[in-house]
């Protein structure tokens, strides 16, 4: 098998005996890099600190990644302009803080004569949103509520 020093010079290539014996004395593991090769490759290194080493890189990226919430804001289909304007506001703090809103138009009772009316509310919101939120999902009736996802843009 073909073995590397920790340095990352080649040794050459030598019975497995050898490498084994030639690891153990310089204090090191011996781990097979590339089993598939021909001959075998193998490098000589200390486990357990290449593993913390590892460890510590994940936990490193993990701080790094933002987690996406999907926020729900309600709506009825006969909502006046200030409740509008206020559920517009916080829909767009949510989109400029990297989370995704999820729009819920209810529909109680008589209301399922209106489907149109909440349907253009659902658009006039995306339009308002333009500027911050791309559509996800389109505006779909799901039994008594209609549905509508917004995600934010992502910036250049």
């Amino acid at each position: 098998m073909r073995v590397i020093s920790p340095d990352g010079k080649q040794l050459g290539v030598m019975p497995t005996r050898d490498a084994l014996n030639l690891a153990r004395d310089a204090g090191y593991d011996l781990i097979l890099v590339a089993p598939n090769a021909n001959p075998p490759v193998c490098r000589m290194m200390d486990l357990g600190k290449y593993k913390y080493e590892l460890k510590k890189k994940a936990k490193e990226a993990k701080k790094k990644q933002k987690v996406i919430e999907v926020k729900e804001l309600r709506f009825r289909p006969k909502i006046e302009e200030h409740d509008y304007q206020v559920k517009l506001k916080h829909a767009r703090e949510f989109l400029e803080d990297g989370d995704k809103v999820k729009v819920v138009m209810r529909f109680r009772g008589r209301e399922m004569a209106f489907i149109d009316t909440g349907r253009e509310v659902l658009n006039k919101l995306a339009s308002d949103l333009a500027d911050v939120a791309v559509i996800e999902k389109q505006p779909d009736l799901e039994g008594r509520q209609m549905i509508m996802v917004l995600a934010p843009k992502q910036h250049k």
